[in-house]
């Protein structure tokens, strides 16, 4: 059963397939002119005009990408502006509807801004895989974040690892602090700091300093047993313990 259907106004005229299940007549999508012109089909042919993001068969990272005002609720308006969204990111909407797990690059369509970086993204994903010469992302390559990050040096978290400074003296710096204040998980999975931390480590490193020179000039006060209190102090903790008890 085909049908046409031009309820957006535009001269050009999509031609649906119907079948019949449950009952009553559904349309096939099966094309990749089919999805770029969904937005014709008048909806009081559609199956249904919303479902939930959780409770249904898929995959439901995708269904919150979708589901654009976070309501746990997919409605008409949002899947066609998805809709919309892929087929212009790629050169031939057929590419979506082919049941395939991988994205060839060459059928990115890089002439568009969002083409443009979803093609950039896919390459700089391969690469910090380890597959730069790949010709196609599949599902695999993108759920695997840590493997994603693990080689990158900045990947936007706000946590810098110890690897990621450029030089000796700030990667000692950084172990200082993870030694001192802790570490925060990299989205790579590896330990590192954040500004929290950063700013916690130096607010302390000055306390120290301006204690440090107050001790250079009055020593007396600071340091009642001059040269000998650091020897005095680490005495004095090694038996408090036992003191207290």
């Amino acid at each position: 059963m085909t049908a046409n259907n031009n309820s957006s106004g535009s001269t050009a005229k999509h031609v649906w397939k119907f079948y019949r299940a449950g009952g009553f007549d559904q349309v096939k999508i099966s094309t990749g002119a089919d999805l770029a012109n969904l937005g014709q089909l008048d909806q009081k042919l559609w199956v249904a005009l919303a479902c939930p993001t959780r409770g249904v068969e898929f995959d439901t990272r995708t269904l919150d990408l979708i589901d654009s005002d976070k309501d746990g609720r997919i409605r008409a308006p949002e899947l066609l502006a998805a809709v919309q969204w892929a087929c212009a990111s790629v050169k031939n909407p057929d590419s979506l509807v082919r049941g395939s797990g991988a994205l060839a690059l060459d059928a990115i369509n890089d002439a568009t801004p969002d083409g443009k970086q979803l093609l950039a993204s896919a390459k700089q994903l391969l690469t910090n895989l380890g597959k730069a010469g790949a010709t196609e992302v599949s599902i695999e390559d993108t759920t695997d974040t840590v493997k994603i990050f693990a080689q990158t040096v900045f990947n936007g978290d706000g946590i810098i690892p110890v690897d990621s400074a450029g030089d000796d003296a700030t990667k000692a710096v950084i172990a200082d602090i993870i030694a001192c204040c802790g570490s925060a998980p990299d989205r790579s999975g590896k330990p590192g700091i954040d500004q929290a931390k950063l700013d916690a480590f130096f607010t302390e490193a000055a306390a120290f300093s301006d204690w440090q020179a107050k001790a250079e000039a009055d020593a007396a006060n600071v340091l009642p047993l001059g040269a000998n209190t650091a020897a005095a102090y680490g005495a004095f903790k090694a038996v408090k313990a036992k003191a207290d008890d």
